[in-house]
Formats: C-alpha cells, sequence, structure tokens
C-alpha cells in the first residue's frame, strides 16, 4: 500500500493537472494548434492517472479499510466506495466519449463537460483529504506518518 505521503502526493499532481487544463481549456487557447495539442496530451495523462490512481485504492486501499473492526471505518470506505461509482462511470463515459480514438474535438459541449469532469475530481480529491486521510491516520493505517508527525511535533 502507497503510504500517506504517496496518496498526498498523487492528489496532488492530479490537482495540478487539473489547475493546469482548466487555465488552458478556454475556446480561445485552443485555437492556437500548440495549445489544443497539449491540452489533449494534459488530458491523456490526467484520464491514465486517475484510472490508476483509482486503481490502486481498489486494490490496496479498500481492501484493508472494509475488513476493519472498527464500524466507523467500514462505513467510510463503503461511503467512498459508492460515491466512487458515479465518479468512475461518468469519467468512464467521458473517456469513450472524448479520449478514446485521441480524435476529438474542442466543442463547447467538450469543454463543459470537461470542466464537470474537473469538478468531480476536485471535490472527490477534496474528501478524501479531508474526511478519508485523517480517519486512516487515526486509526493507524499511516502509523508511520503519525508517528513522523509527532516526532516533528507537527
Amino acid at each position: 500500500m502507497q503510504s500517506l505521503d504517496g496518496y498526498r502526493n498523487s492528489h496532488a499532481e492530479l490537482r495540478q493537472m487539473i489547475d493546469d487544463l482548466r487555465s488552458i481549456m478556454t475556446a480561445e487557447h485552443l485555437k492556437i494548434r500548440p495549445n489544443a495539442k497539449t491540452a489533449y496530451e494534459l488530458m491523456c495523462d490526467l484520464a491514465k492517472k486517475v484510472k490508476a490512481h483509482l486503481a490502486e485504492e481498489d486494490r490496496q486501499l479498500y481492501p484493508n479499510l472494509l475488513i476493519h473492526e472498527d464500524p466507523k471505518v467500514k462505513s467510510i470506505a463503503w461511503g467512498f466506495i459508492s460515491g466512487e461509482k458515479p465518479l468512475r462511470r461518468t469519467f468512464d463515459e467521458y473517456y469513450k466519449k472524448w479520449l478514446k480514438d485521441c480524435d476529438f474535438n474542442f466543442t463547447e459541449e467538450f469543454l463543459e463537460e470537461s470542466r464537470e469532469i474537473f469538478d468531480m475530481l476536485s471535490y472527490r480529491i477534496d474528501r478524501e483529504e479531508q474526511v478519508l486521510f485523517p480517519k486512516l491516520v487515526e486509526i493507524g493505517m499511516f502509523s508511520g506518518y503519525a508517528a513522523q508527525r509527532a516526532r516533528s511535533g507537527a
């Protein structure tokens, strides 16, 4: 399983990609061919990172939480798993519609759907940071991190 810092680094990377894409994905910017190419490459990179991040959580994080003896931990895990389904479904539909063949148009519909995806991803990252990770530290799943923070006085 990744460390807490590993998950946080992954979140920081995803946030940076989303921020970069938000700034470049305007109709005005995308009329310039090099910007469109960069946006396309960033979107594909984001799609790969999101899929890898969700797969890592499915493999390493949630199974451990679902067998935890604390019912609150199980409940939090189930909440994130069920919240992930609409995100995953929406993201998969978006990917198939706009990114699958690496050939898409920067239409207003694409830009609107992209902003919705960015909002969903940002919300999910915020919830993991504010709800899930503090609980994982509390129950000792990231005990090395808790001990390190205690030693540093944080």
